[in-house]
């Protein structure tokens, strides 16, 4: 983390075989960036499984396009299609996401943390989301294309595969610093942990991301348990 300017951090983990946690900040609220894409995954799944039927094909389509690559128009497609807002909110009230703070402008919504814990929970173990459900969204967030896997995957035990999400953004009412963030689940010490980490704030990219992953690895650090 040399050289990178703390800024604003929310960080949440919780190793999910012990239940031992670790929090800084967690409920601080830090602009979502790309993250929220996570949350516009998660309630396109909930509204299928309502609708009894699977995604189809284009909604999987921009689906991938969405957590694989971060395509902006993709997730906007997806959020419209939706309904915006008020179908993301209630489907947030279902997955037990209480603080987050969502807006048209979808990458300038605020969320701590915590809320992006309950959402990693979501895709984790049974609950909302059925067993189908949570295949797809971890078989999209265990293949993004190299250059994204940065983030809480610096936390993660050596040859094995994390399942994330990262947002990244320049913020005009910020000067143009850096929100950089990670949400995922990581292997460490042998077994799954969730992870969240957001910054705000940052001089730089890469400012952000060497300071996501050196936070990464303190939380994760603070919580695993060696099997």
């Amino acid at each position: 983390m040399t050289g990178a300017s703390v800024g604003h951090v929310s960080v949440a983990a919780l190793d999910v075989a012990t239940g031992r946690s670790f929090g800084y900040a967690a409920d601080t609220s830090i602009q979502t960036a790309s993250v929220v894409k996570l949350d516009i995954l998660e309630a396109l799944l909930l509204q299928s499984q309502d609708d009894g039927i699977p995604p189809s094909a284009e909604e999987r389509e921009l689906a991938a396009l969405m957590i694989q690559q971060s395509d902006n128009d993709a997730a906007s497609r997806l959020w419209e299609d939706l309904g915006g807002v008020p179908v993301l909110d209630a489907a947030n009230r279902r997955l037990g996401v209480r603080d987050t703070h969502l807006l048209d402008h979808w990458g300038s919504s605020t969320t701590p943390a915590s809320d992006q814990l309950a959402l990693l929970a979501a895709l984790h173990a049974p609950g909302p989301l059925d067993a189908d459900s949570r295949r797809f969204a971890h078989d999209l967030m265990t293949s993004v294309v190299e250059e994204q896997r940065w983030g809480v995957s610096a936390a993660a035990d050596p040859g094995t595969t994390t399942a994330l999400k990262n947002g990244w953004t320049p913020a005009d009412a910020d000067g143009g610093r850096w929100v950089v963030g990670s949400v995922g689940i990581v292997t460490a010490g042998g077994g799954p942990v969730l992870l969240a980490v957001l910054t705000e704030h940052q001089p730089s990219k890469d400012a952000g991301i060497d300071l996501v992953e050196g936070l990464s690895r303190i939380a994760a650090e603070a919580v695993r348990t060696p099997r």
